[in-house]
């Protein structure tokens, strides 16, 4: 495996890397997600760069960017092991020198859910998203179900930009419990980690009620924030029933949906979703 830690480098190392070419951005602190977002690359490609990138315009003045989890020689040593190709590490100043003033943003789908908690989190997203794409020029690239919201506004700008990389779309890795694997799941105590596990309950649960024909979802949504609330350590920021395509939400249900929610465990946001048949 080659670690390429210069925008230029990559540039040229990329010519010469056999196609088709898959990338899988990441943001370090790899686990089991990551690892099968990994291992279809290297199924579908002939090359695969992972990217690791704490992207700090993604998060807000008072959001956890310095305590982001950070392993660094841990996430090599498993994409190693994983068969990829080329590790690319660039550091803050080459991604925004000092007169960068040039961002990406998809204005109606990153108002809904968590851009309304979390203003200017997706222009960073899709900022960095765009970069990699244009500095790697993948022809696949792969992005987990776990962040539906950042995957349908990956899938956007990419067909306005026309940038032509096939969007792979993979399921959500879960814990036996059910809980989606994060890696802010680490920054829960023990008896924090137990409250968390209520969150695939309440997706759960939601779900079953759909498939036993209930339609209205004021009630779905109700069902979720009693089980939500079961734990005193659980405080609930939005429980939303949308539309898959463009997250509008939805009153009655007539069609396939995407349940999604964000809560904070203690002092640890997690969000998580399921889509219905």
């Amino acid at each position: 495996m080659k670690i390429v830690t210069e925008i230029s480098e990559m540039l040229e190392t990329r010519k010469n890397l056999e196609r088709p070419m898959g990338l899988v951005p990441t943001m370090g602190a790899l686990h089991k997600g990551h690892k099968s977002l990994i291992d279809r690359s290297l199924r579908d490609n002939k090359s695969t760069v992972a990217s690791i990138f704490v992207n700090p315009s993604q998060f807000s003045k008072t959001e956890d960017f310095n305590r982001y989890p950070q392993s660094l020689s841990l996430d090599l040593n498993l994409l190693e092991a994983a068969g990829v190709d080329i590790a690319f590490i660039p550091n803050n100043e080459a991604m925004y020198p000092q007169d960068f003033e040039t961002w990406i943003e998809v204005e109606k789908t990153s108002a809904l859910l968590e851009g309304k908690s979390r203003p200017g989190h997706f222009k960073g997203v899709a900022t960095i998203v765009t970069k990699l794409f244009n500095i790697v020029r993948p022809d696949n690239a792969y992005f987990g179900q776990k962040d539906a919201q950042q995957l349908n506004i990956i899938k956007k700008l990419n067909k306005d930009l026309h940038l032509s990389i096939s969007i792979i779309e993979m399921p959500t890795i879960r814990d036996i419990d059910g809980l989606a694997i994060s890696s802010r799941n680490s920054y829960l105590t023990d008896q924090e980690r137990l409250s968390a596990g209520l969150i695939f309950q309440a997706l759960s649960k939601a779900k079953k009620m759909i498939r036993e024909l209930e339609t209205d979802t004021d009630t779905i949504k109700k069902e979720i924030i009693n089980i939500l609330n079961s734990s005193h350590l659980i405080s609930i920021d939005y429980v939303s029933i949308s539309r898959c395509e463009t997250l509008e939400e939805v009153k009655t249900i007539e069609e396939p949906v995407l349940i999604s929610l964000a809560v904070n465990v203690g002092n640890t946001r997690l969000i998580d979703n399921i889509i219905t048949e």
